[in-house]
């Protein structure tokens, strides 16, 4: 058991293999829904746009299904790609969401693009540019869940109205996201499983800098670590082998293995002893799990073992 610390589920919603779109996102339910049963707080999908192995361009819409089909656990994004999308928008979307679900909503955002240079710029014009408007559209948000938003001298407000709020993360793997999330007073996601970097680092970056809002007024932190748990080391390994991470090469250079500090790897014991230290080294109470198992059975059961071991699931 690891006290004190929760888990999280965080779905890039894969297409394996030759399976349709359909079964795919049918995946991330039957995910979500087991995720809730075996104890994870949260279950976090991911945004993407134009790439083929991945299903998920509307996770606003994907956690809406979700919602109808479990009780507590806790739905979000991870990331919604900000740079794309209107201040209002996301805050019309978000809280329609949070009236819906009362007090299971999160609102994860990121800078990244999630597709190709085109796919960019078909869904939303010059995405450097809207990238550059990153700080204005970060105020709108946060005023316009804080009910205090202005446009040509007029108020405008986010409707409907929730009791509770979304809470609001952002997600990155460096200091500038880091310092967007201190500035704004959000929570804040360092995504160890697309970066070689020290979180740890990013994370004190970002707990030092950190400037309390009418929203939140503490630092919280979490860790998204890619994970990959079986019975046996033999089995760990050969899930590893297939294993697709996003992100930076792999640092040693050898095909099947495990790159350095973003994945970790093997059995329930050896898995848990692992993040228990991860935990520990980033001062983080909770960590975001990304498994990149190329079969949804493997993937599935992974997050079984890993519950099991951890919450005694």
């Amino acid at each position: 058991m690891m006290t004190g610390i929760s888990l999280s589920v965080l779905d890039l919603v894969p297409k394996i293999g030759e399976v349709s779109y359909e079964t795919a996102l049918s995946e991330a339910v039957h995910l979500a829904v087991f995720a809730e049963k075996w104890g994870y707080k949260r279950y976090w999908a991911a945004e993407h746009h134009d790439l083929e192995h991945l299903s998920c361009a509307s996770p606003e819409i994907l956690l809406a299904h979700i919602g109808a089909k479990t009780n507590r656990i806790r739905l979000g994004t991870g990331a919604l790609l900000m740079p794309h999308y209107s201040p209002l928008k996301i805050a019309e979307t978000f809280r329609m969401l949070a009236a819906l679900y009362p007090g299971r909503i999160d609102l994860g955002v990121g800078r990244a693009p999630g597709g190709s240079a085109h796919a960019s710029m078909a869904l939303s014009g010059n995405f450097l540019q809207n990238v550059a408007d990153m700080p204005k559209k970060m105020r709108a948000l946060m005023k316009l869940l804080e009910d205090r938003f202005v446009y040509e001298d007029h108020p405008v407000q986010a409707r409907p109205v929730p009791e509770t709020q979304p809470d609001v993360w952002m997600l990155g793997t460096n200091n500038k996201s880091a310092g967007f999330a201190a500035e704004y007073g959000t929570g804040y996601v360092f995504g160890q499983f697309m970066s070689e970097r020290d979180g740890a680092e990013v994370l004190q970056s970002y707990r030092e800098s950190f400037c309390p809002s009418s929203r939140q007024d503490k630092p919280q932190t979490m860790i998204a670590i890619a994970v990959i748990c079986a019975e046996t080391e033999k089995e760990a390994g050969r899930l590893l082998l297939s294993a697709k991470l996003p992100g930076p090469e792999k640092s040693s250079g050898n095909g099947g293995a495990e790159p350095r500090d973003r994945l970790v790897c093997g059995t329930p014991e050896q898995v848990r002893t692992r993040l228990s230290r991860l935990a520990e080294s980033s001062g983080c109470s909770e960590l975001l799990v990304f498994t990149p198992i190329e079969d949804y059975q493997k993937r599935l059961y992974s997050y079984r073992l890993l519950a099991s071991c951890c919450f005694g699931a």
